[in-house]
């Protein structure tokens, strides 16, 4: 993968990143309380209706705390335990609210618990005590508390999604570490292969010929030189072509100098007669490979 292709990628993971913990300043609506309350009044009515009674008013659902909410009516009434039991389910599932919570019936004038059950996914831990025992009538508030519901808070969600995009920030940067180092180490591969010349092996970012097991060192010139006569072997490049892509902005060049470095480089290829570099008279040099 090229270096270009790392960058975008990473730039299109950390616009995504930075798009989520956006999101999280964007106030989202959370209906839960205001299901609960709707929840609870239709209790309060089913409870009123199986008296006969269409008459007394449901008071104002109040919410405690973020998991407890209460219900109170204007006038007192008598409670069926089984009957408080199946209305606050059946609100409950229609709402689609949680199945774990407690409920408890408590006197206006003292806050005592009159009665109390406990709801719960597990069988077992369900608790409906004293259901055939209905209460007399008196005035009562209904408290019900959700059991194990952790609220969620925008700043909750805030961190719960910084701590995501800090994680897949630091994934990316772990596989661009990775990616480059196997592009490394694929570039160092490719180097040591090194290019086929007679039966010579032509390392130019090592500035060296390798022939059996023999290493002949080249200088920066002969290196750059040879580059060129490689890249277009049995064909003359021009001396001017020459001179120009290796000395241009090289320093002083001698007119001698090209010439010089073209005997070095036949002494060093004179190993494998099928390769020499032939003068063309007046034009350039060629690169002779049989």
């Amino acid at each position: 993968m090229k270096q270009i292709t790392i960058r975008n990628f990473s730039k299109i993971l950390l616009s995504l990143c930075i798009g989520l913990v956006l999101s999280c300043t964007t106030n989202q609506p959370d209906d839960f309380s205001e299901r609960t309350k709707i929840a609870l009044r239709d209790a309060g009515n089913t409870l009123l209706l199986s008296h006969k009674d269409s008459a007394s008013l449901i008071l104002p659902v109040v919410k405690s705390n973020s998991n407890t909410y209460r219900l109170s009516f204007s006038d007192s009434l008598s409670i069926e335990p089984q009957a408080l039991v199946a209305a606050i389910q059946e609100s409950l599932k229609k709402a689609d609210l949680p199945e774990q919570y407690r409920v408890e019936v408590k006197q206006c004038k003292d806050f005592e618990v009159a009665y109390s059950y406990q709801m719960s996914k597990e069988s077992e831990r369900t608790i409906i005590p004293c259901a055939g025992r209905t209460l007399p009538n008196f005035c009562y508030l209904i408290e019900l508390k959700f059991i194990n519901r952790v609220e969620v808070t925008s700043t909750t969600s805030i961190i719960i999604k910084t701590i995501i995009v800090l994680t897949v920030l630091l994934i990316v940067f772990l596989l661009s570490k990775k990616i480059m180092a196997l592009n490394k180490n694929q570039q160092n591969e490719k180097n040591d292969v090194g290019e086929k010349l007679g039966s010579f092996k032509f390392y130019p970012e090592q500035n060296k010929l390798v022939k059996e097991a023999e290493e002949i060192a080249l200088s920066k010139k002969e290196c750059e030189l040879l580059t060129l006569l490689v890249t277009k072997p049995n064909q003359i490049i021009k001396r001017d072509e020459l001179t120009k892509r290796v000395w241009e902005d090289n320093g002083v060049f001698v007119g001698r100098s090209l010439d010089t470095y073209i005997s070095k480089l036949r002494k060093k290829l004179k190993a494998d007669s099928s390769i020499k570099i032939t003068n063309v008279h007046g034009v350039g040099y060629k690169l002779e490979i049989e």
